[in-house]
């Protein structure tokens, strides 16, 4: 069975950079680079939103608050999602989810990211 990991979150100040890490197993690489890798995000009292996602085309998509400082990527050899996070904001806490979707959907448990001012 698939398994997500992410890891990389932690407390910055505002303006300081993170990169996510998602560490996939169970996963066999023709299904992990074809498959639409993302990540989303859920903050206190809030639903959990789609932050960045990244077709098996190379497409890239993101929420426009995030735009211009969240990049996705992903290493197929290492089975490896990243979410590279500059300029972060107070506004970016939350708890950071990545996902992997093909004709399933994976989830991993998740990375606290805060921003103080």
């Amino acid at each position: 069975q698939g398994r997500l990991v992410e890891s990389g979150g932690g407390l910055v100040q505002a303006g300081e950079s993170l990169t996510l890490s998602c560490k996939t197993s169970g996963i066999i690489l023709s299904v992990f680079s074809g498959a639409t890798t993302s990540w989303y995000r859920q903050a206190p009292g809030k639903q959990r939103e789609l932050v960045a996602s990244l077709t098996r085309d190379g497409n890239r998509n993101y929420l426009d608050s995030v735009k211009g400082r969240f990049t996705v990527s992903k290493d197929n050899r290492k089975r490896t999602v990243y979410l590279q996070m500059n300029n972060l904001k107070p506004e970016d806490t939350a708890v950071y989810y990545c996902n992997l979707r093909d004709s399933t959907d994976y989830w991993g448990p998740g990375t606290q990211v805060t921003v103080s001012l």
